[in-house]
């Protein structure tokens, strides 16, 4: 064997299969078969091959480890939020305690690592075995050889693009590769003034409401209340109704429940999520307006520090109207700020997990199983029809987020967790939707049974921009079965307002679902890495992260298959970036001088020791954005509760959920007697994305966080950061 292993010729086979053999095997075991994806694995892996050759394996060593672990990490993400991760999301794959959450401690693809393992081990040993004889140089044609591969897979992107997913046609490396070498064209273009100048795309209907629609039923409606069911990360091919209409070559049933629901309501096939990320998919449904289009600062933790904004969003607007409006989750409020975020929208109550009382059926890590869930909030609706006034209760459900909620006899029938939990997902809502009919309650309520955002379905087109609407309403009779047209989370203030005939505010786009128009309509997403934009008229175009763009004949926005066009046109890539741009500043016209608050007067009470840095966040402040340039400062005021315990406060800086030093504080004590007052500030040399604070206590009883100020501005344009929290809703009122 050490004879085997110690041929001249052994260090470079026993390389080539941990780069070559087992990612081109890998990539065929996990249905990722696609022509630029092989092409992209044998370019990596040759380049690979050329490089480490001849060098020493302790250089070798950790370069071959990292590349290993992407693999892996990118295969789990595809497995459980279906995309393949961008540069910017690196952070995510390096990061156990994420890991650890998304895969439910286990791995979907546990063969990969061990392959990968085994590999590494193989030529590890080989090395071993070879130690002191010359290491066999390759040909001088090797590098040619590298560069015509990757040469090929460019030239085969612009000479016949695919509409594949992106890890179908990339490994991650070479998407990194791809995406830094068009950063660096783009910027070049501009620095020597070469770039194209583009022509702007209209956006007035992304951006204006739409009511020149024919009606489809009587103004106001006969409904009292509303109720709008969010079902976490659904897709709207779950429905059979959407599958059928569009139609999709997708047979799964997933949902029969909701969909023999769905034969009793009107359902829009063509419907559109167009982020992901929960709190953005909300700010879209319930403000009336396209979230980031790209990673920045969620427009919900934006409008924190709007004042006139936030009362154009439909919980305020209800409100106004004589509604009593209520936010219900199955999950923690603290993070992503929605403990802040849904009363400034106008919720007059907003409730967590804290507010059950009645047990799980199981054991998940993010709060209610869907089932706990849906019973709880069948008592939360008996209490709002004891009163007088009508109501508006929004539910968001958790059980189909990774790692899935599913219990051993759903896991035995399914094959993956994932489907597991939409089946469980599916009986819950059923039971509750039987329970409201039975009561009564749809007698009388609008319900409109949604998604928060799409966690995809591989081999699908579009499945990550693909959502839905189920409406359910008292006159059901006048309302169609399938609601023809392009709609997207984007109308669904503008068309419950319509419903109740209620006046529109001018802040916000949409058409109403509840009329039919005569010609098509924008719309755009941002979904998997692509940008993609429907003019309205019958053309459909999608741009990746190099800005290369695909033109496609399509009548609507979703669609099973579409006639490719052809690449776009020169500027085109530039020209759906910049409407994205100006669409993302919908609030802010400028990034510049941005204040949040995230403290309050809430008693937060404390665990023995901290579990988890995300579940166990004691505040709201994630994904923020911070121009190059600025500079960032942070106050912070914490007081304990409860005389017989100290508190013990960490605070942590992540970017991209990276671990990241920005000078923080280690651990500090807080008392009753002895409260927790700091200020302290950073630059930022360059933008930082995705960058979340996140505030851990623990030892026991109960803290008041009434201050946590983000304040970030250039140098010279600073003003004074609130007092405390109280002072800031003072000073906003």
């Amino acid at each position: 064997m050490n004879n085997l292993l110690g041929h001249p010729r052994a260090r470079l086979a026993s390389l080539a299969t941990l780069v070559l053999v087992i990612p081109l095997g890998a990539r065929a075991l996990l249905g990722w078969s696609d022509p630029f994806g092989y092409l992209s694995d044998l370019a990596i892996g040759s380049l690979l091959l050329v490089v480490l050759q001849r060098r020493a394996w302790w250089l070798a060593l950790p370069l071959l480890v990292v590349w290993g672990a992407l693999w892996v990490a990118s295969a789990e993400l595809v497995s459980a939020v279906g995309r393949l991760p961008t540069t910017a999301d690196l952070g995510y794959l390096f990061d156990p305690q994420f890991m650890e959450n998304s895969t439910g401690g286990g791995l979907a693809h546990a063969w990969l690592p061990g392959a990968m393992g085994a590999g590494l081990v193989l030529w590890l040993a080989s090395v071993w075995c070879s130690r002191g004889q010359p290491r066999r140089a390759l040909p001088r044609p090797a590098w040619a050889a590298v560069v015509v591969l990757f040469g090929a897979h460019w030239a085969g992107q612009h000479l016949a693009p695919s509409d594949a997913d992106q890890w179908r046609q990339y490994n991650l490396p070479h998407q990194a590769l791809a995406a830094a070498a068009g950063n660096l064209q783009h910027r070049a273009m501009v620095w020597s003034g070469q770039q194209t100048p583009v022509t702007a795309l209209p956006s007035s209907g992304l951006t204006q409401s739409d009511l020149s629609g024919h009606k489809l039923l009587s103004a106001p409606g006969q409904a009292r209340n509303v109720l709008i069911v969010t079902l976490e990360g659904i897709p709207g091919a779950y429905l059979r109704a959407n599958r059928e209409a569009l139609p999709s070559h997708y047979d799964a049933d997933l949902m029969p429940k909701l969909s023999r629901w769905a034969e009793r309501g009107m359902n829009t096939p063509d419907y559109v999520v167009h982020t992901h990320q929960t709190i953005r998919g909300l700010y879209a449904m319930l403000c009336g307006d396209y979230d980031k289009l790209a990673n920045g600062t969620p427009k919900g933790t934006e409008l924190l520090t709007q004042n006139l904004r936030n009362q154009s969003c439909l919980p305020a607007q209800l409100r106004d109207a004589g509604f009593s409006t209520h936010f219900l989750q199955g999950a923690g409020l603290r993070f992503m700020a929605k403990d802040r975020i849904m009363p400034h929208m106008g919720f007059d109550q907003v409730h967590g997990m804290e507010w059950f009382r009645n047990p799980n059926y199981l054991k998940f890590p993010w709060g209610k199983d869907d089932r706990a869930f849906f019973e709880g909030a069948l008592g939360y609706i008996d209490d709002l029809r004891k009163q007088d006034k009508p109501w508006m209760l929004t539910l968001l459900t958790v059980g189909t987020h990774q790692p899935y909620s599913a219990n051993e006899e759903y896991l035995q029938r399914y094959d993956s967790p994932k489907q597991a939990a939409v089946a469980y997902l599916d009986d819950a809502l059923d039971a509750f939707l039987g329970n409201l009919e039975r009561q009564g309650v749809l007698k009388n309520t609008l319900v409109v049974i949604t998604s928060d955002e799409s966690h995809g379905i591989d081999g699908v087109r579009l499945a990550s921009s693909w959502g839905f609407n189920l409406t359910l309403a008292p006159e059901q009779a006048e309302l169609p079965r399938i609601k023809r047209g392009t709609y997207g989370h984007v109308d669904l203030a503008t068309s419950l307002l319509d419903y109740f005939a209620l006046p529109i505010p001018t802040d916000l786009a949409g058409r109403s679902l509840y009329r039919d128009y005569d010609t098509g309509r924008e719309m755009i997403s941002f979904t998997n890495g692509m940008l993609r934009y429907h003019n309205g008229h019958g053309m459909f175009t999608e741009c990746d992260f190099q800005q290369r763009c695909r033109t496609y004949a399509s009548d609507g926005f979703i669609a099973d298959q579409a006639k490719y066009l052809g690449p776009g046109n020169d500027g085109t890539g530039q020209q759906i970036s910049d409407l994205a741009a100006v669409l993302d500043q919908s609030l802010l016209r400028t990034p510049l001088n941005l204040r949040y608050q995230f403290g309050g007067p809430a008693r937060i009470k404390l665990q023995k020791r901290v579990h988890d840095d995300w579940a166990d966040n004691l505040i709201g402040a994630q994904y923020l954005e911070m121009p190059e340039g600025s500079h960032t400062r942070v106050r912070i005021k914490v007081r304990s509760l409860d005389r017989r315990h100290d508190a013990l406060i960490q605070l942590k800086a992540k970017e991209f959920e990276k671990d990241v030093s920005v000078g923080l504080p280690g651990e500090l004590r807080v008392s009753a007697d002895k409260p927790l007052e700091m200020e302290f500030g950073f630059d930022n040399p360059t933008v930082r994305k995705a960058f979340s604070f996140h505030l851990l206590g623990y030892g026991g009883g109960a803290v008041e966080i009434s201050d946590f100020s983000v304040i970030t501005a250039l140098p010279g344009d600073e003003e004074p950061v609130p007092e405390t929290a109280d002072a800031a809703a003072e000073q906003s009122s």
